[in-house]
Order: structure tokens, then C-alpha cells, then sequence
């Protein structure tokens, strides 16, 4: 459920859930930690979640010396509409969601490969096939491959934790 943040008519933002108020940057901290906010008017309720992480997004932009888009990438905005917007929008979060998909499947090749070599160690050590292979480093090996498959299991989840918070927030 997000965290409701009123804004007063007089710009002024209140954490309904902390009971306080915050500063844009208090807003940019809690999406940065994981929360969803949802931003609206105290007078009309009217939702401005968009507007105001829009314009936290500008100002940190700002003070990072980045600086405001070109004046012409404004104007075309404005010429083409909102619609123009969503669609550049959608297509930079389409190539993150890429990348992350990419990085993901490098990642579990990497831990496929890891526990197929392992595997196929503890085979040769079963077998027989390994000189002086004692039963104690069967047991070391079998051990370091559950706590292998164990953090790898841990680190899909987080990923996997990562891309639907991700996707929520889109």
C-alpha cells in the first residue's frame, strides 16, 4: 500500500503515516528506500504523485549541475503532447528492464555453470575417480554446494524481489 503525503495549499508536504512534514528530498529518500508514495492535494484530493516526483526529479537534476532538458527537447514535448513523453518514457524503462533481464541470465548461466562443475566433482569423487578422494571431502564438497545453491536461491529471489518492485513502480 503507498504512504499517503498531502500537499497544502501552501506547498507544504505531510507524511500522514509519520505524522510530519517532509521536504521533497524526505519524499526522494523514502522511494530510494522502497516506498511508494502517492502525493495528493489536502484540499481535493486530487492525485499529484506524477507532478511531484516529476519536479523532485528536476530539482535534484538541477542542483547536480545537469540542468534543466534542452529547450528544443521541450518544446517538442509540448508540441507532441504527453503521449510523446510516455512513449520516451516507456522506451528507457523498456531497455532498464532489458539490462536487468540480460544481467539476470549471465548471472544464472554463471550459478548454472558453478553447480554443473560441481556436480560433476562430486561425481568423479563418488565414482572413485579422483585419487585420494576421502569420504570427509565428499562431505565438504556436498556441504559447499548447498550452501552454494542456497545463496544462489537467495540472490534470484532478491532479484526477482528487485524487478516486480520495478515494475510496480511503473
Amino acid at each position: 500500500m503507498a504512504r499517503t503525503i498531502k500537499r497544502y495549499d501552501n506547498r507544504k508536504l505531510y507524511d500522514t503515516e509519520a505524522s510530519s512534514y517532509v521536504s521533497q528530498k524526505d519524499v526522494a529518500e523514502l522511494v530510494r528506500d522502497g516506498e511508494t508514495v502517492r502525493v495528493v492535494d489536502n484540499s481535493t484530493g486530487e492525485d499529484l504523485t506524477a507532478q511531484t516526483l516529476t519536479q523532485i526529479i528536476l530539482e535534484e537534476d538541477k542542483e547536480r549541475g545537469h540542468g534543466l532538458p534542452p529547450t528544443e527537447t521541450l518544446h517538442g514535448l509540448l508540441r507532441r503532447g504527453s503521449e510523446a513523453a510516455g512513449q520516451a518514457l516507456d522506451q528507457t524503462l523498456g531497455e532498464g528492464a532489458r539490462q536487468v533481464s540480460r544481467r539476470l541470465g549471465q548471472v544464472k548461466k554463471g550459478a548454472d555453470d558453478l553447480v554443473q562443475q560441481s556436480i560433476a566433482q562430486l561425481n568423479r569423487f563418488a565414482r572413485g575417480e579422483s585419487a585420494g578422494a576421502r569420504p570427509e571431502d565428499i562431505e565438504a564438497l556436498r556441504e559447499q554446494l548447498a550452501r552454494l545453491e542456497a545463496r544462489l536461491a537467495d540472490v534470484l529471489d532478491r532479484v526477482e524481489e528487485d524487478g516486480e518492485r520495478r515494475a510496480n513502480d511503473e
